[in-house]
């Protein structure tokens, strides 16, 4: 079991690499900066509370259950950074690229990805057509949480799986 954990660690690195050789890029990075953006505190709660505050009917309780998905998903995001604390590949590997003031608590999983997932599965379920717009959105943003060297690929995963999870759960309560 440790050398196929291991096999994935390295796989895991040179993934992050091959990702992050491209930072020097200026419109490469300026994208990958912004994007991120969107999973982050400021913009998943504000995008679901004016969601809610503008809208009704099924839209707004589509957005209630993002918003409940949003709050409950960052309660095991916490616990587990807690109880496996990884270090974020900046940290870990010399070679990766990195901005200015990075996060310094712990990378697994990651809590933009938990978060956009947690916002858009409602939308998806409720309204299968935005998957065209939307998954894509989840996708770049997990994409740049590697780009940016803040993040492993499992780390992302586990945070789109939680996000769906979380979103699924709140979808059925709410509704």
């Amino acid at each position: 079991m440790a050398k196929i954990l291991h096999q994935v660690y390295d796989l895991e690195c040179q993934v992050i690499l091959f990702i992050n050789q491209y930072f020097e890029r200026k419109y490469v990075n300026a994208f990958f900066r912004f994007v991120t953006h969107l999973g982050g505190a400021r913009f998943s709660i504000a995008s679901v509370l004016l969601t809610i505050l503008f809208t009704s009917g099924s839209l707004r309780l589509t957005a209630i259950s993002s918003a409940v998905a949003l709050t409950i998903s960052h309660i095991p995001v916490a616990l587990v950074k807690k109880l496996f604390p990884r270090k974020r590949p900046y940290l870990a590997l010399n070679q990766v690229n990195v901005g200015e003031n990075p996060l310094q608590d712990h990378s697994f999983p990651s809590g933009h990805t938990t978060a956009i997932f947690s916002i858009l599965t409602p939308f998806i379920l409720f309204y299968p057509l935005l998957a065209i717009i939307l998954l894509p959105i989840g996708c770049i943003v997990g994409l740049s949480r590697i780009y940016l060297g803040l993040h492993y690929p499992t780390d992302v995963m586990a945070g789109c799986l939680l996000g769906c999870c979380t979103g699924m759960i709140s979808l059925q309560f709410v509704f």
